[in-house]
């Protein structure tokens, strides 16, 4: 992958509406991919977030430097969401997977 965070999740919604159904929008003013209209992932501040379920959530918060994502910055969390930063851009790809497969099969 780049060195470049927006062209690593550039290349993970590459992928990720290659072998899916997925498509990609907006979110909160970002981009972001999404399944029959429900967001799943999206790029934020140099950072990937991800609405997973367990026990992927906890695998990804215990990331260095992953925090619940909090699009307000006001102490809001969105619980089922995790931001991940661009250090674990390699994990990036598995974690839309598990969004993905998260979102489908939960909502």
């Amino acid at each position: 992958m780049s060195s470049d965070p927006r062209a690593e999740y550039d290349e993970v919604v590459s992928e990720i509406m290659a072998s899916s159904s997925a498509t990609g929008g907006m979110m909160f003013g970002m981009p972001c991919l999404k399944d029959s209209g429900k967001a799943f992932a999206g790029f934020y501040k140099g950072a990937m977030v991800f609405k997973l379920g367990a026990p992927s959530h906890a695998e990804a918060l215990a990331l260095p430097g992953a925090r619940l994502f909090d699009p307000t910055g006001r102490g809001r969390h969105m619980k089922e969401w995790v931001e991940v930063p661009a250090e674990h851009a390699s994990r990036w790809l598995d974690l839309a997977r598990e969004a993905l497969h998260y979102v489908v099969g939960v909502h």
